[in-house]
């Protein structure tokens, strides 16, 4: 717990919940242990999807599906999802969930390692929302900030670690460390990129949120032309 309980416990008692489909698709992951975006995060969700209204939305890790139904029902009601998963058995989970609500034609689900479906995706992406395998984070970051349009809004959620993030790393068990360490360094470049503008948020177990700089690609081209003629 990053901010005390019984502050998230009443800010959580604001949330109006969402629609019974949600409702119960939650209840259902958590009952069976897969891991959903927390309620506090959720808000925070609902707001950047009202205040951006993304036309095109890529999520980074499916699972059950919950956040693609999430931002489907919240974001405007003409935006495109992409969403990539790699575990076989949450891909047909997800599929289903996608079925059961209606959304198979407003969401599309690419079946694979993130790292490779992102070389190969084509953008931009008003909206992507980072919700993956967590030591991989730092790795996705150059693909990612290519299909993110200028203006575009990067939210990636659980980077705090359970506060984790803040010790040292030998305060970490030692099977962590990688993962601690990735973290960190995923933190620091996004915190530091000369194309980024970002805010971390200890709102569940952690959010960043950046945008993407308007016209920074062909500045950063340019530095980089000057710098190969040096």
């Amino acid at each position: 717990m990053i901010v005390n309980e019984r502050f998230v416990t009443y800010i959580n008692s604001l949330n109006p919940g969402n629609t019974p489909f949600l409702e119960e698709l939650e209840r259902n992951a958590r009952d069976a242990r897969v891991p959903v975006i927390r309620r506090e995060t959720q808000s925070l969700l609902k707001f950047f999807l009202s205040f951006c209204r993304p036309g095109r939305i890529l999520e980074v890790g499916t699972a059950v599906g919950f956040s693609s139904l999430f931002m489907a029902e919240y974001g405007p009601a003409d935006a495109q999802i992409t969403t990539i998963e790699n575990y076989e058995k949450r891909i047909r989970e997800a599929r289903e969930n996608f079925r059961l609500a209606g959304m198979q034609e407003r969401i599309r689900l690419l079946e694979g390692d993130a790292a490779d479906i992102l070389k190969g995706l084509e953008g931009p992406y008003d909206f992507i929302f980072m919700d993956a395998a967590k030591g991989q984070y730092i790795h996705f970051l150059e693909d990612v900030y290519r299909l993110l349009a200028p203006g575009g809004l990067l939210v990636s959620d659980n980077v705090l670690q359970d506060g984790d993030v803040i010790e040292s790393r030998f305060a970490v068990t030692r099977r962590n460390r990688t993962i601690h360490k990735r973290m960190r360094d995923y933190l620091y470049e996004l915190t530091h990129h000369p194309g980024l503008v970002t805010a971390v948020l200890p709102v569940g177990d952690g959010v960043t949120v950046s945008v993407k700089q308007q016209n920074k690609d062909a500045v950063l081209k340019e530095k980089r032309i000057d710098e190969d003629k040096r």
